[in-house]
Order: C-alpha cells, then sequence, then structure tokens
C-alpha cells in the first residue's frame, strides 16, 4: 500500500477526530499566519490539503472565496460540515492531491497549507504545484511540524512520528523548507518558530493506537539518549512518558 492509500485511510478513519484536535483547532500559529498574510478582502485562496478546515474557516471571512482541497473524502466530508456550521458561503470543497492539483495556472492569490506537508511523499512536486498555481507576487503561507538540524534530534523525531502514524512521510528541516522554497522561484519573505507541546496519551489516542504499540512507543522513547530526552524536553514519570516538546515553522514566501 502506498503513502497516499495510508494518508486516505489514517484520516478517513480520524476525520472527526482532527476538527476537534486542540492542536490542529486551537493553534497559535493559527493567529499567525493570519497575521503575516497581506488581505484586502477580493483574494481567491487556496487551502492545500484543508484536513478538518481550521485554515480555510479561518480565512473565509477575509478573502472573495476559499478553495478548500484534501486527499481524503471523509476529511472534506467533515471539513464543510464544520465550516457551514460556522455560516461561511464562499468556501467550495475539492477532492484533489496537493502534488497534483486539480486547478490551472495561477488561478490564486494566496495558497495555504497547515500540518500536511509532512505526509507528501514528493515535497517538491508540492512545492513546484504551489508556485504553478499562484499568481505572480501571490503569497505562500506554510506551517508543519519540522525537526531541529542535528541529524540525531531529526531521526529521533521522524522515527517516532512514524511508528504513531503510518502515513507520517517526513518532517523537513528548517532550512529544508527555505532552501526548496527559494529553489523553486519563490522568496521567503519572513519565518517563526514555534514549539508544540505534546500529551502523550492524547497523541497516541488521537491514531487510535493499540496498547502495544503505545508501549512499544514509551520504551523507545524511554530508551532514547539523555541529550535527545533533553532536546524534546521529555517528561516520564513511573516509566510512563508524560509529554515532549516538538518544534514547527510558520512561513511566508512570495511568487515572483
Amino acid at each position: 500500500m502506498n503513502i497516499k492509500k495510508d494518508v486516505q485511510q489514517q484520516f478517513g478513519k480520524n476525520a472527526t477526530s482532527y476538527v476537534s484536535s486542540p492542536i490542529h483547532k486551537d493553534g497559535k500559529d493559527l493567529v499567525k499566519l493570519l497575521d503575516m498574510t497581506e488581505i484586502t478582502g477580493h483574494e481567491i485562496l487556496l487551502d492545500i490539503a484543508t484536513g478538518g478546515g481550521h485554515t480555510a474557516n479561518a480565512f473565509a471571512p477575509l478573502v472573495k472565496k476559499v478553495t478548500a482541497v484534501d486527499l481524503t473524502a471523509e476529511m472534506l466530508e467533515a471539513a464543510e460540515k464544520f465550516i457551514k456550521g460556522n455560516g461561511h458561503q464562499n468556501v467550495e470543497f475539492v477532492q484533489g492531491d496537493a502534488e497534483q492539483l486539480p486547478f490551472s495556472d495561477e488561478s490564486f492569490d494566496i495558497v495555504t497549507c497547515r500540518i500536511a506537508p509532512h505526509h507528501f511523499p514528493q515535497v517538491d512536486s508540492f512545492i513546484k504545484e504551489v508556485h504553478r498555481v499562484l499568481k505572480p507576487k501571490g503569497q505562500f503561507l506554510l506551517d508543519d511540524n519540522v525537526v531541529p538540524e542535528k541529524d540525531e534530534f531529526d531521526q529521533f523525531y521522524n522515527t517516532i512520528e512514524k511508528l504513531r502514524d503510518y502515513s507520517h512521510f517526513r518532517a523537513w528541516k528548517k532550512s529544508e523548507w527555505i532552501q526548496m522554497i527559494e529553489e523553486s522561484g519563490m522568496e521567503v519573505y519572513e519565518w517563526h518558530r514555534f514549539e508544540k507541546s505534546f500529551q502523550f496519551e492524547s497523541w497516541c489516542a488521537n491514531m487510535k493506537l493499540t496498547e502495544q504499540e503505545r508501549n512499544h512507543l514509551t520504551q523507545l522513547i524511554i530508551k532514547s539518549s539523555k541529550e535527545i530526552q533533553e532536546k524534546f524536553r521529555i517528561l516520564i514519570e513511573n516509566d510512563k512518558v508524560i509529554s515532549f516538546v516538538g518544534e514547527a515553522i510558520v512561513l511566508k514566501a512570495v511568487k515572483r
């Protein structure tokens, strides 16, 4: 089974939990995303991998039109129910692949993508597609989990995420994001690093892990090096993992 089928299966069965997930729903990163975007009210916006629809929902009252695209039909249904339930009528929902967007060139003033690209197997294709569908001087707003620059920390975080969620492909380094975006022809204007606190039990519960899978993850984290435990502020009590701290990047780039 390929990674995209994995994504559809994983998010299809967990669609409603993503709408109510505090990390997706209440993140201060979403406020920052809005704050960084230049908006006049006339923009056509594309939200890629809309998930529970939180980004599309936040931008809907501020722009002319939002197109919310997602690979998974169940996620789109959950997002539509959530967004229309909030009274927004200027949002359309399209099933599509972030790496092969079903839209013509230079169609959008703003493209957003939040807490999703770590699921994309061909992230270069995604960035090329963002560049393609953006109008000249269009804005790209990226928000995703990232890994520290040190390889040991990178491998640890990506390993535990893949064990928790088989649809996880890779969280990238901050430097990798900046390089990929600038190589595509966009210019990075602004970026911010956020810390994210993960409560271990709810982090596992979001993916409906079995007790055996949770125990395996617990052992791997407990046996990690002192340096890793300090870097990720891993809190362990009575042989149980309580929480750890990850990081995310919120970035704005402009197509020239």
